[in-house]
């Protein structure tokens, strides 16, 4: 493929929903709506891997929407709506959090993550659902940073400026939060229902 049309790929799937969003720009509710509607899922799903809890999530989902169309007239198209909304959204998370005041623990030494030979080698073991759901049994401190770098994408220097940490803290949070998973994955104790 060729740059041009990378570079013409690139600028439909930032414009793909410049129309909705230019009407919303002017206050449309019925663009609102669908913007909503469009992002919403995506939007939730993050919110809840960062509060754990269906209620909060809901929230926190709900404030950022309505920063997000307060903040509307700032979005330039210079990335996608769904990166500009993300960003707004975890920054709520993170806002709900402190104001739940999460405990991390502070340290400077980073544990590796150590792979027994007995877990199996198959790659049915880490299925999608067993982590998401083993992730609620985390520590808040560990599934912030384990939501925020592995599912995210945010890299440690962020988290550290997002969270107020060291870097050194958000790696080792990450190292614990990678070990604490496996063992709940391993003990099999991440039944539980969603309600």
């Amino acid at each position: 493929m060729s740059f041009d049309k990378i570079s013409f790929l690139s600028t439909i799937n930032i414009d793909i929903h410049k129309p909705i969003i230019a009407k919303a720009k002017k206050g449309n509710n019925k663009a609102q709506k669908k913007l909503y509607e469009l992002y919403s899922k995506a939007m939730f799903n993050i919110c809840y891997r960062m509060m754990n809890n269906v209620p909060e999530a809901e929230d926190v989902l709900q404030e950022a929407f309505c920063e997000a169309f307060v903040r509307l007239d700032s979005f330039r198209f210079e990335s996608t709506f769904g990166a500009w909304l993300k960003r707004i959204v975890v920054n709520k998370c993170i806002n709900a959090l402190k104001r739940k005041k999460i405990e991390l623990e502070y340290t400077n030494h980073v544990y590796q993550l150590e792979i027994s030979d007995e877990e199996p080698k198959d790659e049915s073991y880490l299925q999608l659902e067993k982590i998401k759901r083993a992730m609620g049994l985390l520590p808040d401190g560990y599934r912030v940073v384990f939501s925020l770098y592995l599912m995210e994408g945010y890299d440690h220097q962020e988290i550290s400026e997002i969270l107020g940490i060291s870097e050194s803290t958000s790696k080792s949070q990450l190292a614990r939060a990678k070990k604490k998973l496996m063992e709940i994955i391993k003990a099999g104790s991440f039944e539980f229902s969603i309600n």
